[in-house]
């Protein structure tokens, strides 16, 4: 059985007269620190060490403003929804539609397959308009025909049951 084992699990990995054929994943060691963005690039020569640090081209790299939101010399990428991206291209992360060692925009999680898309939306504006007027406007007349009309639930058929005199109803206070 050991032997059975042994054979199905390495055949797939030695082939060729014994030589090792394994499938090498590029290396996707980054700490955070990598990543985190440094101080807003003031010269040339730190514009350029920013687009090499982030592996873009200088001419392609624009940091965000230095408005003190943080930023730093991130560069201002453009927003592409995952929807948008290649399904069929050999992506590192193919959930994610992403590589290895790619800068991603400031507001990537939000745009991912499962959450918005700035590609295209389901309705068209006047559409949602309407329906959302349709709707409000039936809770507003429902409210209105109840609110100003004698229509809530009573029961004109039975007499109502109030005080008699001469009848003794239940009371807290003991019998004497």
């Amino acid at each position: 059985m050991a032997a059975l084992l042994k054979k199905s699990l390495l055949h797939p990995v030695l082939r060729n007269n014994g030589v090792a054929r394994l499938q090498f994943v590029r290396l996707a060691g980054y700490w955070n620190k990598d990543w985190k963005p440094g101080p807003y690039p003031k010269t040339d020569a730190e514009r350029i060490a920013a687009a090499k640090k982030y592996g873009m081209l200088p001419q392609d790299y624009e940091p965000y403003p230095d408005d003190g939101l943080g930023y730093g010399d991130y560069p201002k990428l453009p927003l592409i929804s995952n929807d948008m991206k290649d399904p069929l291209y050999n992506w590192d992360m193919p959930d994610l539609k992403r590589n290895y060692g790619e800068p991603i925009h400031t507001q990537y999680d939000a745009y991912v397959e499962e959450r918005l898309s700035n590609a295209r939306i389901q309705y068209t504006p006047m559409y949602m308009l309407s329906r959302f007027l349709g709707i409000m406007g039936a809770f507003l007349a429902v409210h209105l025909l109840f609110e100003y009309n004698d229509w809530y639930l009573k029961h004109p058929w039975t007499p109502p049951q109030l005080l008699k005199e001469g009848k003794t109803h239940y009371t807290f206070e003991p019998l004497d």
